[in-house]
């Protein structure tokens, strides 16, 4: 499997953050090795196709299909909390939305964090993504036009840290037919000879050398060629995602010592809040149907606006999404979730190919062609959750709880967003394209004031942006995980570089707040052995 097992850096992970840290890393002169459970990108042409996420979306092999627990306040559902699996992770299969946040957001990241301090960052990745947006459509200028007749303003750069009741058209990482996410941008296209891409390899255990402060040498893997282990002279980073990094570092025996004792697993290092603050950016989607056809391809429009009382900045964004785009492959992807979630036998099958089977109706397809909706997303969660353990066995289910509405403001903040979304739809300016509710509609009020059925709507049909963060977070005190140059505080050699370590999530997508992480990590890293090549 290998053709050298020591290097510089071992990073484990080869999705939007690691492949920006192992290109960067690898640029800078150090040999790295890249460590990733899924497929090479080459394998799924439609993860490197601008139009292709809506098959990558439904491709099994791109995606990890996990699930929650049972959610008390989303009617004991467990909701679907999948992610990208294969070279590239989630930004090989969503919809490309590149978006910084806004300025406020980084306050939350605090000294060396603030908006000043990441601009630079981000300016440099962008260098290399070359991110742009779509044409305006009618149907968008619609939208826009509606939306501003509700008190959003029109805004040309939603990159510019301002996000306060504005919508525009936001940047995308595509060129031409092309996806450009981070495995084009650092590694395809440069093709930095001193890395090497592991693919179907899955981290299982990471390996300290014994001290008064453990010391990170490497990592053990398995995959079809068998148990290996990859030395890193200097550091392993890690770059699995807010899911999956914490449930590496607790199985390799850094979290909470008590915890992980009871499960039989050995404490190299206590580190309490490994696996806690998990948060994510829930969202539930209004659908509408006007009178005439989307022209309209792709989602291109993002809002931002505050739904709480009183001042401060945005924290509910909105989606206008054509249905024509990808409504079909959310069904296929979405409904068994919803129906047989963790099914992956003959039911599953069936209800896919019975979702497939309907599309092929012209009648289906002329009705959706005239679809949309509004994606109401909960943009500041104060809800939070745990990725945890069940049991010290590497097979064994990982309990994630994202504690979904368990704080009341996450509900009314929401609600407020539902009504905000019907006020848009509702305005003169959709013109053509203002028609009648399909969902919840009607039905959804049925023995119920319009109060009572938009909080059950709610619970019931909330699911994930795929925005997961926190479990693994930045800070200054005692209890956070990773200090300010994202090395993990407990032990040595090791520095987490994804989502794991924001500690309050943006506003917005998490897909360029992830790529600057891992870029700036490998900086850190490249800065603090310059002088141990």
């Amino acid at each position: 499997m290998m053709s050298k097992s020591v290097y510089d850096f071992v990073v484990v992970g080869g999705g939007s953050s690691g492949c920006a840290a192992a290109g960067e890393l690898a640029a800078r002169g150090f040999s790295v090795a890249l460590l990733e459970v899924g497929d090479a990108a080459e394998s799924h042409p439609e993860s490197l196709r601008a139009d292709g996420y809506k098959e990558a979306f439904i491709n099994d092999a791109l995606m990890h299909e996990r699930f929650t627990t049972r959610q008390s306040e989303c009617g004991g559902r467990r909701l679907f909390a999948g992610t990208g699996r294969g070279v590239g992770g989630s930004g090989s299969i969503n919809a490309m939305v590149y978006t910084r946040g806004s300025r406020e957001d980084y306050e939350a990241f605090g000294d060396g964090w603030r908006w000043p301090d990441v601009v630079p960052h981000f300016e440099d990745l962008e260098q290399r993504l070359e991110p742009r947006r779509r044409a305006p459509t009618e149907f968008n200028e619609a939208c826009i036009s509606a939306a501003e007749e509700q008190g959003f303003r029109r805004k040309a750069d939603l990159n510019d840290g301002d996000l306060s009741g504005v919508l525009g058209y936001e940047w995308m990482n595509f060129k031409g037919e092309q996806r450009r996410n981070s495995y084009v941008a650092f590694i395809r296209d440069p093709r930095p000879a001193n890395l090497q891409l592991f693919t179907g390899v899955e981290a299982t255990r990471l390996e300290f050398e014994a001290g008064a402060t453990p010391r990170a040498v490497g990592v053990h893997v398995k995959s079809k060629e068998g148990p290996a282990f990859f030395e890193a002279r200097h550091e392993v980073l890690l770059c699995l995602g807010a899911l999956t990094t914490p449930v590496l570092l607790l199985r390799s025996g850094v979290g909470p010592r008590t915890e992980l004792r009871g499960l039989g697993i050995t404490s190299v290092a206590d580190a309490p809040s490994v696996g806690r603050n998990l948060h994510d950016h829930p969202n539930v989607t209004l659908f509408f149907r006007g009178n005439a056809d989307l022209d309209a391809a792709y989602p291109q429009l993002y809002g931002f606006h505050r739904m709480a009382d009183g001042k401060g900045s945005s924290d509910c964004c909105f989606v206008f999404y054509p249905a024509r785009s990808s409504f079909r492959e959310g069904l296929i992807r979405m409904l068994p979730a919803m129906l047989l979630p963790g099914d992956q036998g003959p039911k599953k099958r069936l209800l896919r190919g019975s979702i497939e089977t309907l599309f092929k109706s012209r009648l289906v397809n002329n009705f959706v062609e005239r679809m949309w909706g509004i994606v109401v997303i909960l943009g500041k969660p104060k809800s939070r959750g745990t990725v945890r353990l069940g049991s010290a066995d590497p097979e064994a289910a990982v309990h994630i709880d994202p504690a979904y509405l368990t704080h009341p403001e996450d509900v009314a903040i929401l609600l407020r967003g539902i009504d905000k979304a019907r006020q848009i739809a509702a305005s003169s300016a959709m013109g053509a394209y203002r028609g009648g509710e399909l969902i919840p509609g009607p039905l959804g009020r049925i023995g119920k004031d319009q109060a009572a059925a938009d909080r059950e709507f709610l619970r019931q049909n909330l699911m994930t942006t795929y925005h997961y963060a926190g479990t693994a977070r930045l800070g200054d005190d005692a209890d956070a995980v990773v200090d300010r140059r994202l090395l993990v505080k407990s032990v040595r050699g090791l520095r987490i570089a994804d989502a794991s370590v924001i500690p309050e999530t943006p506003v917005s997508a998490l897909n360029a707040p992830s790529m600057m992480i891992g870029l700036r990590a490998a900086k850190f890293a490249a800065e603090d052995h310059s002088t141990e090549r």
